[in-house]
């Protein structure tokens, strides 16, 4: 790899640690944002940023921790608003019936 190309994988990599720092995101938000894969962001992340930058490697570490931490309320809340939002269609049908 040229020396741009490690330029610009730098870049990227630099970016994607502080979009997840300012915006506590998750590594899905992350790569939609920033237009990239999301094994991409997660091995960029964790394994590469740690040899470029290793304190901010471990505050975005943190911040991944909490969103592991977290998921399964995530996936209910969405299991909920799903089986709630068809509830309501239902609702609205049988209404105008």
């Amino acid at each position: 790899m040229g020396e741009s190309g490690l330029y610009e994988l730098e870049e990227r990599i630099m970016a994607e640690a502080n979009y997840i720092l300012e915006h506590r995101a998750t590594v899905r938000d992350a790569a939609k944002v920033l237009h990239a894969g999301k094994s991409t962001v997660h091995k960029d992340v964790t394994a590469r940023l740690e040899s470029m930058h290793p304190g901010l490697a471990k505050e975005v570490r943190a911040i991944l921790e909490i969103n592991k931490a977290e998921r399964h309320i995530r996936g209910g809340k969405a299991t909920h608003d799903k089986y709630a939002a068809r509830r309501q269609r239902l609702e609205e049908a049988t209404q105008q019936a």
